[in-house]
């Protein structure tokens, strides 16, 4: 459970990362990049662990080898892992490399050692040893060897430069550590990360810090799996940024690089104590302390003297602010206290009086409560009036253009029928005056024109009703579950059931005076109701409400 923790957390962390990572590389604003660094700090136990891990198992894989050429191998993996993490035990680890190598009596592998126990030993300041063994190994016969030979050198000499005394020696270092930088150029590939870390540091010792930055940043995004070389050219970045005087800059890449640095559990770095310093300058001392004890405590633990006097010599300067600060603070929070408690007795003396004055409140909320309840009933009631009066007149205006539709309709019908019967008669009266008898029976007993009156009649009706309820048939269709049977012939507009609910929707609800005007029986009326409402969507007994509330809207 431990362990998935651990990886959860590393997921975690990873994706916080890469989330950053496009800030990381463009924006000028480090707020962001620190507290991915903040919280990277914090955590530093857990990159710790795993690396522990890592060397637990090559110190088990140490103990079951059988061969020299094994032990020397695993102790050569562990001297490599433990140089930038434990000082002392890379020392160690070297040691027992060599003495492995003189078993074995192979001369390449005789030379490796000792140049993994010089660069251990100019590591951690042994100068004077470091250039002793260097003085043993000549690699003329080893061309592989040449590389790492010159690079220690460099390196040993650069130590010395930097923690010279004299001017004039330091000078003499620098120079010396030159040549070895030339060196390294010649025997390292153009395209190698070494060439590109050494050609970078050549240009900003001669100040071509733009030409620099060119190389360094098109090379560190390529950079894919090796954490710690990230760290290094990050740095080599923002000792670039630093020449220029670019500080925001500087202090960016100074974040990435003690991010990375953190990350592969080094200890022995320089990142994150120098932008200790630049924030302890701009006046964030609880950022400053907080990662120069943390590059401390990792140059304890890692033995690595030269940067433990490094980072000796501005701790008590930051430590100093930070105390001062944690004082002038603890100063802020003791008159807040007194503050806070002034204030509290004002407080509950307030409190005693609003206390008393909402008890007279409250009496007087019950009142007004009590008034409020009467008048919501007021309104209740009087809202209910309102909406039957709004409905009532609606019927009322409902009803007045059904009147007047319909007896405009009704006296131009009466008009056209006065005129139709008196047509009617002269033509039987003709048919009487000409002597036709079986024609004038004939004409009595004949209902064509009876039906043709009823069929234009319909028609008229139905033309009346859809002008005032044009969406009469769509709506009524819309409250069955079935309609098929409801649709109309060619060129009909109301069928008989239509017509039915037509009529009801006009207000003649009673079915006796249907089945006068539509001319049919009261049974079949009755029946087309029941068989309508037996297919109604919802309660039937609501049907006819609904039938009733069609184009209401619209009115």
């Amino acid at each position: 459970m431990q362990h998935n923790s651990h990886l959860n957390m590393k997921k975690i962390y990873w994706i916080l990362f890469w989330i950053f990572s496009p800030y990381l590389l463009f924006a000028n604003n480090i707020d962001s990049l620190l507290k991915v660094l903040d919280k990277t700090v914090d955590n530093y136990q857990y990159y710790s662990n795993q690396k522990e891990e890592q060397l637990n198992k090559l110190k088990d894989l140490l103990k079951y080898t059988t061969t020299d050429n094994q032990r020397y191998q695993i102790c050569g993996k562990l001297y490599d892992e433990y140089k930038i993490y434990k000082s002392d035990s890379a020392l160690s680890y070297a040691r027992r490399k060599l003495e492995i190598a003189e078993q074995m009596n192979s001369a390449q592998s005789l030379m490796d050692a000792r140049l993994n126990l010089a660069a251990i030993m100019g590591i951690t300041g042994m100068y004077k040893e470091s250039m002793d063994m260097l003085s043993t190994v000549n690699v003329s016969h080893f061309p592989d060897l040449k590389a790492y030979y010159f690079h220690i050198y460099r390196t040993v000499y650069g130590f010395m430069a930097d923690y010279a005394v004299s001017t004039q020696v330091k000078k003499q270092y620098e120079k010396i550590t030159d040549d070895y930088r030339d060196s390294l150029l010649v025997f390292n590939p153009p395209s190698s990360g070494t060439h590109i870390m050494v050609k970078s540091d050549q240009l900003i010792v001669n100040k071509k810090y733009d030409e620099a930055l060119k190389l360094l940043l098109d090379y560190f995004p390529t950079i894919n799996n090796n954490i710690h070389d990230k760290a290094i050219i990050a740095y080599s970045i923002a000792l670039a940024y630093e020449g220029k005087k670019e500080r925001e800059l500087e202090k960016h890449w100074l974040a990435v690089s003690a991010i990375n640095d953190i990350e592969s559990a080094t200890k022995e770095y320089i990142s994150l104590r120098n932008l200790a310093f630049l924030l302890y300058e701009d006046g964030d001392v609880d950022r400053a302390y907080s990662y120069m004890k943390r590059s401390l405590d990792d140059a304890l633990f890692c033995n690595a003297r030269l940067r433990t006097y490094e980072i000796s010599k501005m701790m008590p300067i930051i430590d100093k602010a930070y105390q001062h600060q944690t004082e002038s603070r603890q100063r802020l929070m003791m008159t807040t206290i007194v503050v806070v408690s002034v204030l509290s007795l004002l407080l509950m003396i307030a409190v005693f009086f609003v206390y008393r004055q909402m008890k007279k409140l409250s009496v007087a909320r019950q009142n007004l409560s009590m008034a409020n309840d009467r008048l919501n009933d007021l309104n209740s009631e009087l809202s209910r009036i309102n909406s039957e009066i709004k409905d009532t007149n609606r019927t009322l205006s409902e009803s007045n253009l059904i009147k007047e539709e319909y007896i405009g309709r009704y006296m131009d019908q009466c008009s056209e029928y006065i005129d139709k019967l008196d047509n009617y008669r002269r033509s039987l009266n003709k048919t009487a005056s000409s002597g036709k008898v079986d024609d004038l029976f004939q004409a009595i007993k004949s209902k064509q024109f009876i039906e043709d009156e009823l069929k234009e009649f319909y028609t008229n009706f139905d033309i009346t009703f859809l002008q005032l309820f044009p969406g009469f048939v769509e709506e009524f269709k819309k409250l069955l579950t079935d309609d098929e049977y409801l649709q109309l012939k060619q060129g009909q507009l109301l069928n008989t059931e239509l017509r039915i609910y037509a009529l009801i929707r006009l207000g003649i609800s009673d079915s006796v005076k249907i089945s006068h005007f539509l001319r049919c029986s009261l049974s079949t009326i009755y029946n087309y109701r029941t068989k309508i409402r037996n297919k109604a969507i919802g309660q039937r007994d609501e049907f006819e409400e609904k039938v009733m509330l069609i184009g209401a809207s619209n009115e």
